[in-house]
């Protein structure tokens, strides 16, 4: 698309101020990276040795996060955060101090790759929690001060856990990844519906691991929280593929059905991004492009994705969601 033509194909709200850089001269590629990656490096904070894998909205004039930062003990934990711009950010050194629904406080064992999505008028968390094994914890905020943790929504042992933007047909939606414990060889993405936030039932499968491209052969996860499209429900997603060096974490994306996303549209053959920079292939854990957050400007139809590097950094890639959407149906495999 030229620069100055307009897209209503994301269902949404304008967001002007949306960190953005154009396509690189002469690039080819549906989605680039940010010329000043990575945002936030190694040591960001004095009780953080890495924040990466971690979700930010917009928020009053500027932006905040729930971020995933690694302490110098190596447990990973959430903290919050800020930014005028959506890329210096200002992390709290200490963690997030969870409560329960009565106000007691409720911490965490320990919690990493949190989502956070605005659902009506508060936003709610999810993030990789310990319930007797790796688990989907859950939480909401509306003023990013209180922070209240309710029920794990699903059992053991699952990850990826990933809301919906909105009730569909009446009833909330999550993504998940049900699997085994640690980090496993394999795992495909299932959604789970509730009226109340809190029973959750009617799970279907969505995608499965495998397909031609062995980028995303041994299993795959929900990324971002999807963004409605009157092409149907775009989901970033991470694709992994087993190596004899260890495992490799690519970024691809697929159109879900508006009124029943347990249907793939659509889904990218090949990856859209895959380690490739210094930043991504040279870390604590090489060869990782995890994303766990979208943010848009609908009138233009500009995303920011960020996505975690080599678990120790946060990078920013950009895309446009008509290419992008070309870009799938054109390379689709389903």
């Amino acid at each position: 698309m030229s620069e100055n033509s307009k897209s209503t194909t994301i269902i949404g709200n304008a967001l002007p101020n949306l960190p953005w850089e154009d396509r690189p001269e002469g690039s080819i590629e549906p989605m680039w990276r940010f010329s000043q990656n990575p945002i936030i490096g190694w040591n960001p904070m004095p009780s953080g040795a890495r924040a990466y894998n971690s979700a930010v909205v917009p928020y009053g004039d500027g932006f905040v996060g729930v971020f995933r930062v690694d302490s110098k003990s190596g447990r990973a934990g959430l903290h919050f955060g800020t930014s005028p711009d959506a890329i210096n950010w200002q992390l709290e050194n200490d963690l997030i101090e969870w409560v329960d629904e009565a106000g007691n406080p409720n911490p965490n064992s320990y919690a990493y790759d949190p989502r956070v999505v605005k659902i009506e008028d508060t936003f709610y968390i999810t993030w990789c929690d310990d319930l007797k094994g790796a688990s989907i914890g859950m939480g909401y905020t509306k003023d990013f001060k209180t922070f209240v943790k309710t029920e794990n929504p699903l059992m053991p042992f699952n990850r990826n856990g990933v809301l919906f933007p909105r009730k569909i047909n009446g009833e909330y939606v999550l993504l998940s990844r049900p699997s085994d414990s640690a980090h496993t060889p394999f795992g495909d993405i299932f959604l789970s519906h509730s009226k109340d936030m809190t029973y959750w039932g009617k799970h279907r499968h969505v995608m499965s691991s495998g397909g031609s491209g062995w980028w995303q052969g041994t299993k795959i996860g929900a990324g971002p929280i999807p963004i409605e499209t009157k092409e149907g429900w775009l989901l970033f997603y991470h694709g992994v593929s087993g190596t004899c060096n260890g495992f490799v974490y690519s970024i691809g994306a697929a159109l879900l059905d508006l009124e029943d996303p347990s249907k793939v549209l659509y889904r990218t053959r090949g990856y859209l991004l895959t380690p490739e920079k210094e930043y991504e292939t040279t870390g604590f854990v090489p060869n990782v492009a995890f994303p766990c957050a979208t943010m848009y400007d609908a009138p233009t139809g500009r995303i920011a994705i960020y996505y975690g590097a080599a678990d120790t950094y946060s990078a920013v890639a950009f895309t446009q969601v008509d290419d992008l959407i070309e870009y799938i149906k054109n390379d689709s495999e389903v």
